[in-house]
């Protein structure tokens, strides 16, 4: 123990519980006040080997170390641990050495080793022996090696440059292989413990023969019959050739002679150990029978061969499927083709003979076409019904041809035929009428409405224009009031219209299609004109001649709610812009007429007065329901009277004050002049 650190020594393979040392004594410590001091060991490495006793401070194995496994080829194998105190914290540094024991064998890499001695070396030739591993270290580990006693061979130890030693085995005798072919020798590996532990490995000595035998087929000729289809890999033959040769030189390796063509050399593999020969691809042949030559070669230095000839017979089967090829095709067809129209030309061929290559072919019986044998191998196909492009404008044509092998093949291949268009469809409009709304006063050439037709045929045959049907409307040339685009069907007024002169029409238009012969239809169209309030009321009672007020006379003691006059006027506009309202505008006496808004009617508010003017002006109103309203006026002008005088009075203005002498009192004074007279 020094400076905090204990280093202890403990042979590996210790038994579990096996005392170490006291950590308490040896670091000073007093092992009771080890628990309240909360002491902790931790260790360098994952694995806990030692145990400390709380209670004595005790220092126990609780794991065997095996230093070879801990340490592996190191000189030294130390394990480091840490002990941690606390109140107050101290730290102690706890190594332990690991000492080898001699617990491991010498051993060989491999379980027995091999050398191959030529016949004809002479005495001293030198061969490397294997090295023993141990793992021990030291004088534990392989010190020495023998070899078990042979006449032919001893054993030398060689020295490598960095010192360490191997052995070597030494030819003493020329060795003979007819009279000995092997020899088995012991090889002994010692360590230096104590006691000493060894381990040994057979060595194998081949003697190797010189090549003076050439390798024979067991026959001249093989024969073998496959079928054509046989897959990649299939067995076809296994040769064989024997060689009296020892080692290399009675090796046999099988190939396939240059005199063989390439192309058998590709379909055909042989294995250079075995002599099998199996398929290698795809037998692409027409000749029933193949000839190919084998070669076998021994692994001499100098190799000697011998060749023998294998015929293979091909077994026909039932390996081609039907070829179908489109020898001409008219695509598209027009819809209107009658049935038996020839649509395309087949050629279908079977590479098998015999039945194997006889074909039957089909088509999908929804399909308004049919096959038709022509030459031999040749179908024609052609339709059976009526066709039509819109609703179908195409067909998926599948050919199905199968072979009468066994089993037999079944090839398809699928045409496309598309369906022409013919002019078979006129246009369509979406309904029998249409109904145009336009208000009156419309502007020269505005928009009315567009028409459309559709036409489910394709290009100029599905191309629709527009044009009017010759007609009058109210004594006019429809093309006088109406224009319709030849392209899009848009309607455009090239008048203005009047309601007060024209409520309503109709015309034709009709579609027609670009086909050849061209298709149409036709359309009637309502318009419907509108009202605008475009129209001033007129005034038809009561009415002035040459610019003059209208009078009407009132009686001088007219009651209350006397009926003056009634205003009475007419619109010619309809619905609501010809409603007429009443208003009074000016009134001479505003407390001595109203005026009914409804009906136009004039009356008195009261009964008549001597002081009320003998004139009286009132200004009519009579206005429309329209937006804007439009309105008319009229001057009405009252004379209080009992009587019509014999001339009517200016009635510019209203506000006179009534005469002292009027006709009445002018009467009275003459009367009573006259009488005066008499008297």
């Amino acid at each position: 123990t020094a400076n905090g650190q204990v280093v202890y020594s403990i042979a590996e393979e210790t038994e579990r519980g096996a005392s170490v040392g006291n950590i308490a004594k040896d670091l000073g410590i007093d092992a009771a006040t080890l628990s309240a001091r909360k002491f902790r060991m931790i260790a360098g490495s994952s694995k806990q080997y030692f145990n400390i006793n709380a209670s004595t401070g005790a220092l126990s194995v609780i794991e065997p170390i095996d230093r070879e496994q801990l340490c592996e080829l190191k000189s030294a194998c130390l394990l480091n641990y840490e002990l941690v105190l606390e109140n107050p914290l101290e730290l102690y540094r706890i190594e332990f050495k690991v000492l080898d024991i001699n617990d491991n064998s010498p051993s060989f890499p491999l379980s027995e080793y091999h050398i191959n001695v030529p016949e004809f070396l002479s005495p001293g030739a030198r061969f490397t022996l294997p090295n023993a591993q141990d793992l021990d270290e030291g004088t534990n580990s392989v010190q020495n090696y023998t070899l078990s006693p042979d006449e032919r061979f001893h054993l030398e130890m060689q020295t490598r440059g960095d010192g360490s030693k191997y052995p070597e085995l030494v030819l003493k005798k020329a060795l003979d292989r007819e009279q000995q072919a092997t020899h088995r020798l012991i090889l002994t590996a010692k360590d230096g413990g104590d006691p000493p532990k060894s381990g040994d490995v057979p060595v194998i000595v081949t003697v190797l023969d010189t090549n003076d035998n050439a390798p024979e087929f067991e026959h001249s000729v093989y024969r073998a019959s496959i079928l054509e289809n046989s897959p990649s890999g299939t067995l076809v033959v296994r040769v064989h050739a024997t060689d009296l040769d020892e080692g290399p030189n009675g090796e046999v390796r099988y190939s396939f002679s240059n005199t063989t063509s390439a192309d058998l050399q590709q379909m055909f593999l042989i294995h250079p150990h075995s002599g099998e020969v199996t398929v290698n691809g795809v037998l692409a042949v027409q000749r029933p029978l193949l000839e190919m030559l084998i070669e076998a070669k021994d692994n001499g230095a100098f190799g000697m061969s011998s060749t023998a000839k294998l015929l293979v017979e091909i077994t026909d089967v039932n390996n081609h499927g039907p070829e179908i090829t489109i020898t001409s095709l008219s695509s598209p067809i027009p819809e209107d083709a009658v049935p038996g129209t020839v649509i395309a030309l087949l050629s279908i061929m079977d590479k098998d003979p015999g039945e194997n290559g006889k074909v039957t072919c089909q088509i999908p019986d929804n399909l308004p076409f049919q096959l038709k044998p022509s030459l031999e191998n040749y179908y024609s196909l052609i339709t059976s019904g009526l066709l039509d492009r819109e609703l179908i404008s195409g067909y998926n044509v599948t050919i199905t041809a199968t072979d009468l092998g066994s089993p037999p093949i079944t090839t398809q291949k699928t045409l496309w035929v598309l369906i022409s268009d013919v002019n078979d469809n006129p246009p369509v409009f979406s309904a029998d009428t249409f109904d145009v709304f336009v208000e009156e006063n419309n502007p020269l050439g505005a928009f009315l409405y567009q028409v459309s037709a559709s036409d489910p045929d394709m290009g100029e045959n599905g191309r629709v224009s527009y044009m009017l049907r010759n007609s009058t409307v109210a004594g006019s040339a429809l093309a006088s009031l109406l224009s319709v685009s030849l392209a899009n069907g848009s309607i455009y007024a090239k008048c203005a219209f009047d309601f007060e002169q024209l409520k309503s029409f109709f015309f034709q238009v009709e579609a027609k299609d670009n086909g050849s012969p061209p298709l149409s239809a036709a359309i009637t169209v309502n318009v419907y004109i509108s009202d605008q309030n475009d129209n001033a009321p007129a005034i038809l009672y009561p009415t002035s001649q040459n610019g003059s007020v209208a009078v009407e006379v009132v009686p001088r003691l007219a009651d209350e709610d006397y009926l003056v006059t009634k205003v009475v006027a007419d619109d010619e506009d309809s619905a609501q812009n010809a409603w007429l309202s009443y208003h009074l505008a000016h009134s001479s006496d505003s407390t001595l007429f109203r005026l009914s808004s409804h009906s136009g009617e004039l009356r008195t508010t009261r009964s008549m007065r001597s002081t009320d003017f003998l004139k009286h002006k009132v200004v009519v109103v009579v206005r429309d329901h329209g937006d804007p309203p439009l309105s008319s006026t009229v001057t009405v002008g009252i004379l209080l009277a009992d009587t019509l005088p014999q001339a009517l009075p200016d009635f510019d203005d209203s506000g006179d004050p009534p005469p002292l002498l009027n006709t009445t009192n002018i009467y009275l004074i003459v009367s009573l002049a006259c009488v005066s007279c008499i008297f």
